[in-house]
């Protein structure tokens, strides 16, 4: 670790504009990063907040493990299927009880983890952590902030899919953009007068406003609705199709149970690496997940109602001809995505946190993240659809177990990787990435297998007739952005990142275009008719 006195007496280092050098592994590189610290999830995503952390970085591995979490429950289907078999009174009264058993159990959830939230960072988040009694108690003080955002996240979630239930798609679209909006606001207006705290009260400020902007259009849709609920029935136990629901919460509560299990493994390995990897890891994961919420959620929120609806009507074959679509078009747009954050990774993080002393060592450590993060992205959009296809079929099961077991292959992957990277000079974290990515890859062919099995074909070939050309596109985009940035190296950050999308986009869609893919003239039709209303 640096000392003190020369971190402070040295001078700047410089900003170059670019570098796209090697990423191989240096002690050094990792100090200038931050110190050797557990970190973990934290709610970092914009240039103040990595000048804020980098200068911080004791303060930056506790908001890390204060980090909340987004305990969204997927009810869509239920909410789907009962909407159409329900009057208007009883639908309210099942979505009065459905909330409020939401509202209850992540309430008494949030109090006991608040409670308790010394013995949680002792012995579950951070044990490292507690030889430092004032990093010690900052990390408890932020998770306890933070648990806020995790109810209105559990409500937010339960509001998202009775609206897409009820095939309205665009507030709910809205609502990461407007979560980011609150992190902003803590960034600009929060960190400078709390510090490290402004960027915990900033994603709590994020979730309010995930929540609140969908009351207007719930009120709409459901007249008369308290929420929280308060009315005639709390919560309604005589009601069958209530149970049903509570019952289907378990399996999905245990799939995010494994999610974040699989992010605590990779969170310690990470701990045990220099200094810097587990903020790179957040930083590229961070990255990969928007490109992912933009495209894959899209899609499978937009298909789920679809899903559900032909599944209640014995419609097999048409749900098949649906997934297989919906697959063609999440690969369609997941593809492009991948290859850019690949190609023009450094540049776009440099872009994003690059200010102040996060320099260009760091840089390079998030985008050595993010290099092996996206080659996943594909995988991760696909294991999106294909489980909205399942708990469309009220099957919750299988995607929790077929998730565990690619937990298991992620923590084997992620050992055997980072020692390899580690072995040939590379900076292991990059190796954490990779297995993510392999054992999401994984995942998304078993369900796809699986799910192949359930429906008695998936129209495989139909999807690959399409992945064949968006692969040969891609690969041609990809070329072309290489050749961009040789071009364009001396360029500001903002000219290379902004033009190497638009480059990116033409050179991808024109092929796509001239090969006459069908999902295009989909895409112009449907922009066509909004143009007309």
């Amino acid at each position: 670790m640096i000392p003190a006195h020369d971190r402070t007496k040295r001078k700047p280092p410089d900003r170059p504009r670019r570098r796209h050098g090697d990423v191989r592994h240096h002690p050094r590189t990792d100090h200038r990063f931050g110190a050797r610290h557990l970190g973990g999830a934290g709610l970092r995503r914009f240039a103040r907040t990595g000048c804020l952390l980098r200068r911080q970085p004791r303060e930056r591995d506790s908001f890390s493990f204060g980090g909340g979490r987004r305990f969204g429950f997927r009810f869509y289907s239920d909410v789907h299927r009962l909407a159409r078999q329900r009057g208007q009174d009883l639908r309210r009264r099942l979505a009065s009880s459905i909330a409020n058993a939401v509202t209850l159990t992540l309430s008494l959830l949030a109090v006991l983890i608040a409670l308790f939230a010394p013995q949680v960072v002792r012995f579950a988040l951070a044990p490292g952590l507690a030889a430092d009694p004032k990093l010690f108690a900052l990390t408890v003080s932020l998770l306890r902030i933070q648990l806020i955002s995790a109810v209105l996240f559990g409500l937010g979630g339960l509001i998202v899919g009775i609206l897409n239930a009820h095939q309205i798609f665009l507030i709910p679209a809205l609502t990461p953009a407007l979560y980011q909006l609150g992190i902003i606001f803590g960034v600009i207006f929060l960190v400078p007068s709390l510090g490290i705290y402004g960027l915990a009260w900033g994603v709590v400020i994020g979730a309010v406003f995930y929540l609140f902007v969908q009351f207007p259009q719930l009120f709409r849709l459901i007249s008369n609705l308290q929420f929280p609920i308060t009315s005639y029935q709390f919560l309604d136990f005589h009601d069958a199709n209530f149970r049903q629901v509570m019952l289907l919460m378990g399996p999905r509560l245990l799939g995010v149970a494994v999610v974040q299990l699989n992010f605590w493994v990779n969170t310690w390995l990470a701990s045990q690496m220099a200094g810097g990897s587990v903020t790179g890891l957040y930083y590229g994961f961070s990255l990969m997940l928007m490109a992912q919420a933009a495209i894959a959620q899209s899609v499978a929120i937009a298909a789920m109602p679809t899903f559900s609806a032909q599944h209640a009507l014995g419609q097999k074959d048409e749900m098949r001809s649906s997934l297989a679509s919906s697959l063609r078009g999440v690969i369609l747009l997941a593809l492009p995505a991948s290859v850019g954050l690949i190609v023009l990774r450094e540049p776009i993080v440099s872009l994003l946190y690059q200010r102040g002393e996060f320099d260009g060592r760091s840089v390079q450590i998030v985008a050595w993240a993010l290099l092996w993060y996206a080659a996943g992205l594909v995988g991760h959009s696909i294991m999106e659809v294909l489980t909205r296809a399942f708990y469309a079929r009220h099957d919750t099961k299988t995607p929790v177990i077929i998730g565990t077991a690619a937990m298991l292959l992620n923590v084997v992957f992620s050992v055997s990787f980072s020692r390899l990277f580690e072995s040939i000079g590379w900076m292991p974290h990059g190796g954490l990435a990779l297995a993510n990515s392999l054992a999401t890859a994984l995942e998304a062919a078993a369900l796809f297998v699986t799910m192949r099995k359930r429906l008695n074909g998936i129209e495989g070939g139909y999807i690959l007739r399409g992945a064949i050309p968006f692969a040969a596109a891609g690969l041609v985009m990809g070329l072309s952005l290489l050749g961009w940035l040789a071009f364009g190296k001396l360029l500001s950050v903002w000219i290379l990142v902004l033009a190497g999308v638009a480059i990116g986009a033409v050179v991808y869609f024109g092929i796509l275009f001239a090969l006459r893919v069908p999902e295009l003239s989909y895409i112009a039709n449907g922009v066509m008719r909004r143009l007309k209303k």
